[in-house]
Formats: C-alpha cells, structure tokens, sequence
C-alpha cells in the first residue's frame, strides 16, 4: 500500500526508508535542513548545555543514517535528489563541526554552560 507524504499539499509517495516520517524525499531533507538552521544558531550562541549537545549528536546520526539509506536503498532517486541528499550530508557534517566547537568553548578554562 502506498503512503503518502504528510507535507500539506504534497502528493508524492513516502520512500519506505521514511515510513516512519511520512515525508516523501524533498520534504525530509527540507525539513532536516530546517532543523539543522535552528540546532546551528542554538550551538552558535552557546545557549545548548552538555546534555542537548547529545541530543543534537544523536539527531545529527539518526538523519545521516536515514538518509544513507534513502539514498542506497531499493528505490531509483533522479540526480537532483541524489544532489539534495549530499547536500543534506554536508549540512550535517557542518552542524556537527559547530556543535564540536560548541563542545570546546564549553569546556574551555572559564567556561560555563547556559541554564536552558
């Protein structure tokens, strides 16, 4: 049985990769690029404690894996998905490079972490 996106107005099928998201392709990567902006300006300002900082790790993983196997899983993806998806990886891998840093100032002599 087919599943369709739950994106309002979208038409297009969830991949079984994202069945438990219900977002087709475009509408994942969108929506973890969305998610990666916020989590980026949150480390930005050192507004994220140790405890969200795993958090994000865990996020950061958990959507890398989906989308590695988005990408090699059973369906054909055209080159301008295939081309989202990277980029969704490289927006990844930055958030990760920031929450390191984040990481770093954090436990850097002096340093305390904000209450949130």
């Amino acid at each position: 049985m087919r599943v369709f996106c739950s994106s309002p107005g979208c038409k297009a099928t969830v991949p079984v990769e994202l069945k438990a998201e219900r977002l087709c392709a475009l509408h994942f990567t969108l929506s973890v690029e969305q998610t990666c902006a916020e989590m980026r300006r949150e480390t930005a300002v050192a507004a994220a404690t140790a405890e969200r900082r795993a958090d994000i790790a865990r996020y950061i993983a958990s959507s890398g894996e989906k989308l590695a196997h988005l990408a090699t899983g059973s369906e054909v993806l055209p080159d301008e998905m295939k081309g989202r998806i990277l980029s969704t990886f490289l927006t990844l891998m930055n958030l990760r490079e920031n929450l390191d840093r984040a990481a770093r100032r954090a436990a850097a002599p002096g340093a305390h972490e904000a209450v949130g």
